[in-house]
């Protein structure tokens, strides 16, 4: 509604076509962002998309009662409402100028602000309402929709400003008292909010603006003021900041638990860098170098892993392999498994039966999870690899520029099964012979469902065998397979069979 100003400051009308234009660019506006709104999938174990779905929602009920207040400022002041000699509404007005509000406020789905649709119980009608307390004749005018924010029976009348504290929350009756006693005394413009309980027990909130009126003299006459229903707007305002809170906290959590990850990673994965040379006694020492390539997809660190390690006898481990999931808890699986496998080694067990018990120690763990793994012992004096598998890739061998998977024996994933079953088999490597171990995560990248990725392995051939060392052969992998959006993490480690 028109703002009651002193009899100074009269009111001047905006152009009506401005203000037209302004509605049909709100109007559409707030159509875009409802369709925003309604398409959003809401993922309620997501933080950020219940941080997006609150904001679409708060940016609504903004759009909503910006229209409103277009709409206002288009109708206007009526011809035919009453005004005083001080330019102020004469007592009685709040009829005629709820009319105008029934026009300008209306926002049902396909009218246009201005145009008339009926009230909605929830709507922006039913949230505005007008009040005029006279200080001369005790006089109340209250609109309809000023009954309907308070809950209050038409029968029972408008409330007192004596009356009207007994329904604001006791902790807020302050700041209704400060804001009346201000505007009467010392004529100061009414912005302030409350809480009220309704007669049906509704708590609401209500936002109040509004000026004194005064007589020709000067004085204090009434005290007009506008009651806005913004319970809703406060909510929506309240739950982006709540999920904004819940989003904040998520990514210091996930930023945390990055770091705890990468910390027990560092920790448990080899402390060389570059290549690895094994001084074996043999004819064939090793030349080892690995590499591992974080997920594109997530932030988090995955389970896999690699291991390179001289064993008591002379022989050499290798191994490589994946745990699903991400995080604190897969790693902290990883380095327990990975543990249990170089203890098992150092003890003299071979391949087959090392992953027997890995496959018992991760079906018992606290933390469930699957695995797979590679588990390679490599014999410098008879230059023999007796390796075991559990649902994984195997070893890719070249020689003389062509390479080849090794045939597997058999053994499924660790974890999948009781009492599973894990054969070993044993091939003789030569001097100048170049192996490739890796996870699946590595040739999984193209998101390609046959082996796409292997042949591209393969491919590389050529190069690999031409390299100086296992560290450039590592390289030129990573610049075949690194700046692929790799949905999980990967691991590569090349073996050289020196000459």
């Amino acid at each position: 509604m028109p703002s009651h100003l002193f009899a100074d400051r009269p009111a001047q009308p905006p152009e009506p076509g401005a203000v037209d234009a302004l509605i049909s660019q709100t109007r559409r506006l707030r159509g875009e962002v409802d369709a925003v709104r309604r398409d959003a999938v809401t993922n309620d174990d997501d933080p950020q998309q219940r941080w997006q779905r609150a904001l679409c929602d708060l940016a609504v009920h903004q759009l909503d009662d910006l229209g409103a207040q277009l709409g206002q400022l288009r109708v206007g002041v009526p011809e035919g409402v009453a005004t005083g000699t001080d330019g102020g509404p004469d007592t009685g007005t709040g009829v005629e100028v709820d009319a105008v509000l029934d026009t300008a406020l209306a926002t049902e789905p396909g009218t246009a602000y201005g145009e008339a649709a009926p009230a909605r119980t929830g709507s922006l009608l039913s949230r505005v309402g007008s009040a005029e307390w006279n200080l001369l004749t005790d006089e109340v005018s209250w609109s309809e929709e000023l009954y309907q924010i308070f809950g209050r029976d038409r029968e029972n009348g408008p409330m007192s400003l004596d009356e009207m504290p007994s329904m604001v929350f006791a902790e807020d009756q302050p700041v209704l008292q400060g804001m009346v006693t201000d505007c009467l005394i010392d004529g100061k413009p009414i912005d302030g909010e409350f809480r009220i309980v309704r007669t049906d027990g509704r708590v609401r909130t209500v936002h109040m603006t509004g000026e004194p009126v005064l007589d020709a003299d000067g004085c204090t006459a009434s005290m007009w003021a506008v009651l806005r229903d913004v319970s809703e707007l406060r909510r929506s305002q309240r739950a982006v900041r709540e999920s904004r809170d819940s989003l904040e906290r998520s990514r210091q959590i996930e930023r945390t638990e990055r770091r705890v990850a990468v910390e027990l990673q560092e920790a448990v994965l080899p402390p060389w860098r570059g290549s690895l040379r094994f001084a074996h006694d043999g004819p064939a020492p090793l030349d080892v170098a690995a590499h591992y390539l974080p997920a594109a997809s997530t932030g988090l660190i995955g389970g896999d892993w690699y291991d390179a390690l001289a064993l008591p006898d002379g022989d050499a481990l290798l191994t490589v392999g994946d745990l699903t999931g991400h995080g604190v808890a897969a790693t902290s699986s990883m380095a327990m498994l990975l543990g249990a496998l170089r203890g098992m080694a150092v003890a003299g067990i071979r391949p087959g039966a090392l992953m027997g018990h890995l496959n018992q120690l991760l079906e018992t763990s606290v933390q469930p999870a699957l695995g797979s793994a590679m588990c390679c012992r490599y014999d410098p004096v008879a230059q023999t690899l007796t390796w075991a598998q559990a649902g994984h890739p195997a070893p890719l061998l070249f020689r003389d520029g062509t390479g080849h998977a090794l045939r597997r024996p058999e053994g499924v994933l660790l974890g999948a099964t009781t009492g599973g079953r894990y054969g070993e088999t044993e091939t003789r490597l030569f001097p100048g012979d170049l192996l490739v171990l890796h996870t699946d995560g590595l040739t999984r990248g193209s998101g390609a469902q046959d082996d796409t990725g292997t042949r591209r392995l393969l491919a590389l051939g050529p190069r690999l065998t031409g390299a100086r060392d296992s560290q450039e052969c590592v390289r030129a992998v990573v610049e075949e397979f690194g700046e692929e959006p790799r949905e999980d993490d990967a691991c590569v480690m090349v073996v050289r069979v020196g000459r």
